[in-house]
């Protein structure tokens, strides 16, 4: 049984995603519900649109939902990898303290942030101007020209393939720019060196909301 479903609406870009949600889950996952780490519909088709052939891209998921495939970057989307500890840091500050994040994969040990188009060529120059670069570790920035691997719609058993942290789950998802990704940067290097220290440019959070709640994301 195919993990896609048989619906030529999901490639018409007029249709509307809303109308249908709640279909498409039950489809894709056998129940009405949301899961964070789990691609949905609208979310793979936005990754089909940074291809050449997004509708080749739909039909060769359809038939092998469990691999991982290679995306070019720098139209629909831009890639920060960082390492996964300091990753995580960053993660909590962006969820904890800030507008939330864009879609994060994991992979060979690095964690791979979705971004605006243009923040790979501008977020190494705004720590540089910063003076935060010698602070952060070792970024790889991903745009134009670059492309990623990305997790499968459906997950593996190889615990050392891509996987979703926070899967696409619109077609239109929103994503951090620089601006937020050098905030989260800093803020995550000030809790490396100090974990007692906390600053926030946000109102608290629900410290009873579940961390990285995609309700609550810009």
């Amino acid at each position: 049984m195919s993990a896609w479903p048989r619906d030529d609406s999901l490639l018409d870009s007029g249709a509307g995603d809303n109308e249908r949600r709640t279909d498409i889950f039950a489809l894709l996952r056998g129940e009405g519900r949301h899961h964070v780490a789990q691609v949905t519909a609208p979310g793979a088709r936005w990754l089909a649109s940074a291809g050449v052939y997004p509708r080749s891209m739909l039909a060769h998921w359809e038939t092998c939902p469990s691999a991982p495939v290679v995306l070019p970057c720098g139209s629909v989307f831009d890639v920060v990898s960082v390492p996964a500890i300091f990753g995580r840091r960053m993660l909590d500050r962006l969820w904890e303290d800030g507008p939330g994040s864009g879609p994060v994969a994991m992979y060979r040990g690095r964690m791979m942030l979705f971004t605006a188009p243009g923040s790979a060529r501008r977020l190494p120059s705004l720590l540089d101007w910063e003076e935060w670069g010698d602070a952060v570790p070792p970024m790889l920035c991903h745009g134009i020209g670059d492309a990623v691997t990305i997790p499968p719609l459906a997950q593996g058993d190889a615990a050392s393939g891509p996987r979703w942290l926070v899967a696409p789950d619109t077609r239109h998802p929103w994503l951090p720019g620089p601006e937020v990704l050098i905030w989260a940067c800093v803020r995550a290097a000030r809790s490396a060196a100090s974990p007692s220290v906390r600053i926030s440019i946000f109102p608290p959070a629900d410290q009873d909301a579940k961390v990285y709640d995609v309700s609550r994301r810009r």
